[in-house]
């Protein structure tokens, strides 16, 4: 009889130990099985955790990573809505979530301005290092052609009539 007695103290010591850090639930644990014996071995079970520190450690793991999960997925600015991360605009309220690089074709993010997969700026954005001159290249060109376009050979432009 002293043998299950102290078998049954040692089984709830190592229980105890598996299942709770404070020391003094480990301490009570272990006196209510000493003292009552048979029947604070059932007031142990009653009472006891019902997961090994083990156990809420894996589950602690499990539902970080599934909020993880959640937070890693991409939201839609406009609704809310869950989207992928290769989809240019949203099924649900059609606004658009990415842009294509001209040069490459590639996804970037909206407030990007430069391609990261081929480093080609984006059209009609701000470019470092250039004089007043370069930058100003491409409108005098522009502005050129429009006038070329506008007056064919022997013809007047025009006038239109005010509304």
């Amino acid at each position: 009889m002293a043998a299950l007695w102290l078998s049954l103290v040692v089984w709830t010591y190592r229980d105890i130990r598996s299942r709770a850090r404070d020391p003094l639930a480990r301490i009570l644990a272990v006196l209510v099985v000493a003292i009552l014996f048979l029947p604070g071995v059932v007031v142990y079970l009653i009472l006891r955790p019902t997961r090994t520190l083990e156990q809420e450690y894996q589950s602690t793991l499990e539902e970080e990573a599934l909020l993880q999960s959640i937070e890693d997925a991409q939201l839609c600015p406009g609704c809310g809505r869950r989207v992928k991360e290769n989809w240019v605009i949203c099924p649900s309220c059609h606004t658009r979530l990415k842009k294509n690089c001209h040069k490459c074709n590639k996804l970037m993010e909206l407030p990007w301005n430069l391609c990261p997969y081929c480093g080609t700026p984006a059209p009609g954005m701000r470019r470092e290092g250039q004089t007043l001159d370069e930058a100003l290249r491409p409108l005098q060109v522009e502005v050129e052609e429009i006038k070329a376009e506008g007056e064919a050979p022997g013809e007047e432009p025009e006038e239109q009539p005010v509304a």
